[in-house]
């Protein structure tokens, strides 16, 4: 059996920002890491001083991938937990999203 092909963290990034863009939603990548293999997180601004950070997270029972919330609540101390995350991992990717109602669209098709 061959192995399953994956994109690479550059294109992926490229895409969704593209998808962001489509659907009038501004975002802007904060910290490039691994173009090949660096783990991404998304930060969402909801600019009124608080966001959310999300990170993709694998389920080893189902295989399944999907989004879940790495801090939620004011904006310092969001931003201060992506900062902890960087420094542990310098690799990561972080994407802020900015949207007053709370779009990133990581919960649509394709993204997951």
């Amino acid at each position: 059996m061959a192995p399953e092909a994956r994109l690479t963290t550059e294109f992926w990034v490229q895409a969704y920002l593209t998808r962001l863009r489509l659907s009038d939603i501004p975002a802007f990548v904060t910290a490039k890491g691994d173009l090949s293999a660096g783990a991404v997180l998304v930060k969402l601004n909801r600019l009124d001083g608080s966001a959310q950070a999300m990170q993709r997270s694998f389920d080893l029972m189902s295989g399944e991938r999907a989004w879940v919330t790495l801090a939620d609540g004011p904006e310092a101390e969001v931003d201060a937990a992506l900062a902890r995350q960087r420094d542990f991992d310098p690799d990561l990717w972080v994407i802020e999203v900015e949207d007053r109602a709370g779009r990133h669209l990581l919960d649509e098709p394709g993204l997951s």
